[in-house]
């Protein structure tokens, strides 16, 4: 079942028109300095426009393909034209949300890469431990990665590219690791993709509000996934 839209939305940002993703420029996707202070910091909330919140809610509740612009117009109470005029399209909006999300996450990731000190097994850490934060603060809109499948072409090759940019990070992190023999040695990208999969499911059943924090959640994935990677040591 989908879990109802609970990330809050303020009518600010992100314009995203036509159907291929929007550049890191546009302002959905725009993050200051003072909010990349840490990769950890979910303190200021999602800025979406109101099409784009109202298109969150409304295809994390009932999928892409069942949600209409016409209904899209209803939840806001403005025309279909209305609608049309910032965002050329259904599948703008998607690859818009999609694009903002995939954007955050990749910077997050990078900014805790750049916390490790060239120690693999700690950047591994913290990778997870980014990744496994953003699905819980984010869950809505991690929870859209599986709208991957209703992307065009085009515009799924562009989502792809950036979600492998992520799994290029974790896979290098696991390589060297395995070659300073703090990971047992195995595949590398094996082992970073069936971590980047078990987070990807949290969206399906965490809530913020339940007996785990998102800090807990992060530190319970990081052991889960240093077992998963063969760490010769605990942390």
């Amino acid at each position: 079942m989908s879990p109802r839209a609970a990330t809050s939305s303020r009518s600010r940002a992100a314009q995203g028109r036509g159907a291929k993703p929007p550049a890191r420029k546009a302002k959905a996707n725009s993050r200051t300095a003072k909010a990349l202070s840490s990769w950890a910091d979910y303190s200021e909330e999602v800025e979406l426009d109101a099409v784009l919140a109202h298109s969150l809610e409304a295809f994390v509740e009932s999928g892409y393909h069942a949600t209409s612009v016409r209904d899209l117009a209803r939840r806001l109470g403005q025309t279909v034209p209305a609608i049309y005029y910032h965002h050329e399209n259904k599948q703008a909006l998607l690859v818009a949300l999609l694009s903002y999300s995939i954007g955050d996450l990749l910077e997050r990731a990078k900014a805790a890469e750049a916390e490790a000190s060239g120690d693999p097994l700690r950047r591994f850490e913290l990778l997870v431990h980014c990744m496994v934060l953003f699905a819980a603060h984010r869950r809505e809109l991690a929870f859209l990665d599986a709208e991957i499948r209703s992307l065009e072409p085009a515009n799924r090759k562009a989502y792809v590219a950036m979600r492998d940019d992520l799994e290029a990070m974790l896979t290098d992190a696991v390589e060297e690791g395995m070659r300073r023999k703090v990971f047992a040695k195995g595949d590398a990208q094996a082992v970073a993709r069936a971590t980047i999969t078990m987070i990807r499911g949290i969206a399906n059943w965490y809530r913020i509000d339940g007996p785990l924090d998102p800090d807990s959640l992060a530190k319970l994935y990081v052991m889960l996934s240093l077992r998963l990677a063969g760490a010769t040591s605990a942390r």
